[in-house]
């Protein structure tokens, strides 16, 4: 009876012993990867912040040196909007399917794409000869900061866990703030020392460093996925001794050869393999023995392979079952083209209506935009029901905090601007201020912006996302409020104090809805939800502007005048819709947990960074 539990590698051939001491050196390898995540996270969070960061500062140093665009180019002023419109069209219209493109091909690999892009398409514009040069390439530019914009969140939300995602965000949040806010000043120096090409050379070098530095980045999942395969080694496994080379390599063993003790301590071990591995209990039992046979006693054919393989994998680096049976993966149909095509329609048209009613005699053609806008948005709307694979989740769109941070974007983004709009045409026409002492009257805003972002992560950490964001909330109607009760005869200080409460709200409610958005998305949907969360970013100012410029043409003698005009009390309003979006976030301290969206019948998801 003794010799019957005579341990089992001395019965087991070499090539099986080789296999199991390959199986531990791969366990090996990915414990090391495992604890080598701070270059990837800290290069990442570079690529994120300084990404956005240039976007950001690309769109305010534009609107400095378009005077001397025109007059250089002999362009007409129409020309020269388009300048601004083609990239805004371009941008808004791409966010979402640049997301999904994220989601589908990796984040790294879109971003890279988008930052070298845009390199060479600034790089174009300093050169070009003439305005339509310039128009083109600035829809260029549009079309890969779609792409770059989206993966700067997919990216840290691969890279980082939930719990330490929000100061990233406020990072990235505060740059964009000190961007958005020195590219006035840059743009201004730059241009009167040498010329309106200097400012489109200025984002050719960063753009270019991170689109390298993104191409040479490890991937982030890696590290993920090293964490989750060296959590499936029991703990003998990872100190490999005799009983553990006798209870592994016994797996191995044909079943002729093993004891039933043997067959019974290896059906319990199956306990320690993830849930994403595991079979259920019917087939385990029939497939649980062929998968690991002897070479021996088994040829291994393609379905042995198949079935051998993914239990050395961690989940997220195996492919859905329908690959796993040999069927073919879907291609262009799993990025939903007409989808895509039907929202680069929708949102290109909203944006080209709201800028053409913005200007002088455009409410017609605005209107007639905004109509095609709402005609490709119900057409949208019907195939999304329809689709295999629609390009907007369901379960995101059903997900109740995702949806309401958006729109809290949207609504403190439209008050904002169009308030930014109208008070600066009060104190440069109405108070005859010059631009350098206008900006310097919004600089408690932009001081704001930049180091109250960092303090957002703690008030969320202690108050929840809810009570953060509503009071961020209450903070910027307040501000649009009080600036619509200014007279004539306001001083700097309470248009200081006004710029300091939209400040203060404003960079509060980004802060907290971002990371709402990035938090409770889930993460093979990470690149959809930072593209919703840009396009809200982006539609929502030009939603503003042409709310005030049409509102301020209801009153043409005294609408410059925020207490004689319609316009500020109706932007004051638009922030008040923050408040239901903010009480709808999650409440508690620990809310911001992301959300795990089940699989779909027969498909697992692959989430790529």
């Amino acid at each position: 009876m003794n010799r019957s539990r005579t341990p089992a590698p001395a019965r087991v051939p070499a090539l099986v012993r080789l296999s199991f001491l390959v199986r531990l050196s791969f366990l090996a390898r990915v414990r090391f990867l495992a604890r080598v995540r701070v270059p990837a996270r800290a290069s990442v969070l570079a690529c994120s912040v300084v990404g956005a960061a240039v976007v950001a500062l690309d769109g305010t140093v534009l609107t400095v040196a378009q005077p001397a665009l025109q007059r250089d180019l002999h362009a007409d002023v129409g020309q020269v909007q388009w300048t601004s419109t083609g990239y805004l069209v371009a941008v808004a219209s791409l966010l979402v399917f640049a997301g999904r493109l994220g989601d589908r091909h990796g984040h790294r690999r879109v971003f890279a794409v988008g930052a070298l892009g845009f390199a060479t398409a600034s790089a174009g514009i300093a050169l070009a000869p003439g305005i339509e040069a310039v128009i083109a390439l600035r829809v260029l530019q549009g079309v890969c900061g779609a792409l770059l914009q989206p993966a700067t969140l997919g990216m840290l939300r691969t890279a980082f866990p939930p719990d330490r995602l929000a100061t990233p965000i406020a990072v990235r949040t505060a740059v964009i703030g000190l961007a958005a806010a020195a590219g006035p000043l840059v743009g201004g120096a730059l241009v009167s020392a040498y010329g309106w090409r200097s400012v489109f050379l200025l984002s050719v070098p960063p753009t270019l460093a991170i689109g390298l530095l993104a191409l040479a980045t490890r991937k982030p999942e890696a590290e993920a996925h090293a964490r989750a395969a060296s959590s499936l080694v029991a703990p003998a496994a990872r100190e490999p001794g005799p009983e553990t080379h006798a209870r592994a390599a016994s797996s191995l063993v044909a079943p002729a050869a093993r004891e039933p003790e043997v067959e019974a301590q290896d059906r319990a071990a199956s306990g320690l393999l993830a849930p994403a591995t595991r079979q259920p209990e019917a087939e385990a039992q029939d497939r649980a023995t062929p998968d690991l046979l002897a070479p021996a006693t088994q040829e291994p054919g393609p379905e042995a392979q198949d079935r051998a393989t993914p239990s050395l994998l961690p989940p997220a680096t195996r492919q859905p079952e329908a690959e796993a049976r040999g069927q073919a993966a879907p291609g262009l149909a799993a990025l939903d083209p007409l989808g895509a095509l039907l929202l680069a329609a929708a949102l290109g048209l909203l944006v080209h209506g709201l800028v053409e009613a913005a200007r002088p005699g455009g409410a017609v053609p605005g209107a007639l935009a905004c109509a095609g806008a709402a005609v490709a948005g119900t057409a949208l709307a019907r195939h999304e029901r329809r689709a295999a694979h629609p390009l907007l989740p369901p379960e995101l769109l059903r997900s109740v905090p995702v949806v309401a941070g958006v729109a809290a974007l949207l609504a403190a983004s439209a008050a904002l601007f169009g308030a930014l709009f109208v008070t600066t045409y009060f104190l440069q026409d109405v108070q005859r201020l010059d631009p350098l002492t206008c900006a310097l009257r919004f600089l408690p805003l932009a001081l704001l912006m930049v180091f109250g972002a960092p303090l957002c992560p703690l008030l969320q950490r202690r108050h929840g996302p809810r009570r953060t964001a509503t009071a961020g909330a209450v903070l910027l109607t307040l501000g649009a409020l009080l600036l619509s009760r200014l007279d004539a005869t306001a001083g700097a200080l309470p248009v200081g104090g006004c710029a300091a409460l939209l400040g203060a709200g404003f960079v509060t409610l980004m802060v907290t809805a971002t990371s709402v958005v990035v938090h409770r998305a889930p993460e093979a949907h990470a690149g959809v939800a930072g593209g919703l969360q840009q396009t809200a970013m982006n539609i929502g100012p030009a939603f503003g502007v042409a709310t005030a410029t049409l509102l301020l043409a209801l009153v043409p003698d005294g609408g410059f005048v925020p207490a004689e005009g319609a316009a500020l009390p109706a932007l004051a309003a638009i922030a008040a819709l923050t408040l239901p979006a903010a009480l709808a976030l999650p409440g508690g301290t620990r809310g911001t947990r992301p959300e795990q969206a089940p699989p779909r019948p027969g498909r697992r998801p692959c989430v790529r960074s």
